[in-house]
């Protein structure tokens, strides 16, 4: 009796930390299939999840399902991998607030959990994390995890009295001997990724200087860490990448890239990390009442009050008056034509929105920068594998990004062809991570 007694302890214990620790066999069959390879898609396919990874997927015509194995019939359903969202940040923002002493772990989960009903089962947190994140990450690798998989940057690096981060969480830095030490420090802390912002707010803010991010990256790669970097600025890009970083984290918006960045970028293989089009987006959208105010899609999650605040005069007018509100949207225009010049050209990119603070919604806002990459001229198995299996190839995670053998089954099950239009993604009829339906 004590063995049973501990099992079902170890369960509930599970579900509270994010993951759950029973093993099963699923049988998925009769859908289409869209894998994130890029390959064609597969009418009439099976799958088997045994303990949440794909042992085996094909045409359902040769499945050969386990004994006792629990059936799922998925008749005239497409599915796809979760979405994987490489900039994103976690915690720190309730409604239209942000805070980093809103960080708990009941925000942190409830943001995990927003994604995951979006679809979203992988989000890389870039730069404004506390350290309870490590623990929230430690446990879903320890086992099967419940809600979106957590990758992180922990606490991200800024100039000293300059543009970014999280006032509390990211301290300044000003010289290259302390970036090579706030470098070390997030090492020894096992972060997945470093990441630093480089810009000055249109003019507004000082900007990191080159030598103090030229030691950031030089000191990540010497810990045999990738390095992502906030940019806004084509001139920056091109230094940055000159100087190895490995990913861009936002499009270059003040003006066209341009063959340099582009050859450069090719020849070592930067990747533009994320054109977060939706956080340009967000800049001028609510200087009216947004289109999706009324949208179920989106008021599913968020608060009452979010959606009141919205449509309210009150704060449009407010977000009209930025004193650089009309430049906005052309900086949305630029970042959309570049991410389409620099796909055509051979660049890897993958997906990210910079969701987390406040307007910029998780979960929705994924849904929604998948429309708009569409709108910059993407095809739509272009960003179905830019969000699946590039995210997954980025942060060097084998298991993920693809639903093929040996992957854990993190997939949406979609009731229409999200080849067909980008925006039939939203059919969502169910969410597994890890091979268990999210609630």
């Amino acid at each position: 009796m004590a063995r049973y007694r501990w099992h079902a302890v170890a369960a509930a214990l599970g579900m509270l930390c994010g993951v759950t620790l029973h093993s099963e066999v699923r049988v998925l069959k009769n859908f289409t299939l869209v894998d994130g390879t890029g390959r064609a898609p597969i009418a009439s396919a099976a799958m088997i999840v045994d303990n949440g990874r794909i042992t085996w997927v094909g045409p359902a015509a040769q499945l050969k399902a386990p004994a006792g194995a629990e059936t799922v019939d998925l008749t005239g359903r497409f599915v796809m991998p979760g979405i994987i969202n490489l900039h994103g940040h976690l915690g720190n923002t309730a409604d239209l607030k942000q805070d980093a002493k809103f960080y708990t772990r009941e925000s942190v989960q409830k943001n995990l959990a927003t994604y995951a009903l979006y679809g979203v089962t992988t989000v890389l947190s870039l730069g404004t994390d506390q350290d309870l994140i490590f623990k929230v990450r430690e446990e879903q690798r320890a086992g099967r995890p419940a809600v979106t998989r957590v990758y992180t940057a922990g606490q991200g690096m800024v100039f000293k009295g300059g543009y970014g981060g999280l006032e509390g969480v990211t301290p300044g830095i000003a010289t290259p001997a302390e970036a090579a030490a706030a470098v070390e420090a997030q090492a020894k802390k096992g972060v997945d990724i470093v990441k630093f912002w480089i810009d000055d707010h249109l003019g507004a803010q000082k900007k990191m200087p080159y030598d103090v991010a030229k030691a950031i990256i030089d000191a990540a790669h010497n810990h045999h860490l990738p390095v992502a970097a906030h940019i806004f600025y084509l001139e920056d890009a091109k230094r940055l990448v000159d100087y190895g970083v490995n990913g861009l984290a936002h499009s270059v918006r003040d003006k066209a890239v341009d063959e340099s960045l582009i050859t450069a970028m090719t020849k070592r293989g930067t990747w533009q990390l994320a054109a977060t089009l939706t956080r340009e987006a967000s800049m001028f959208v609510y200087a009216d009442a947004p289109p999706f105010a009324a949208d179920p899609f989106f008021t599913r999650g968020v608060s009452a009050g979010v959606v009141q605040t919205l449509k309210s005069t009150s704060y449009q007018k407010s977000m009209a008056a930025d004193p650089h509100y009309e430049k906005y949207r052309g900086f949305f225009e630029t970042a959309k034509a570049n991410l389409k010049r620099l796909a055509d050209a051979g660049v890897p990119y993958g997906f990210g929105t910079d969701t987390g603070p406040p307007g910029r919604f998780p979960g929705f806002f994924e849904q929604w920068e998948l429309q708009l990459m569409a709108e910059s001229g993407l095809t739509p198995m272009q960003v179905i594998v830019a969000a699946t299996g590039s995210a997954a190839q980025f942060l060097g995670a084998k298991d993920l990004g693809t639903l093929e053998n040996g992957r854990w089954a993190d997939l949406i099950v979609l009731d229409r062809n999200p080849l067909d239009d980008i925006r039939n993604t939203r059919t969502i009829r169910s969410v597994y991570i890890a091979g268990n339906r999210v609630p």
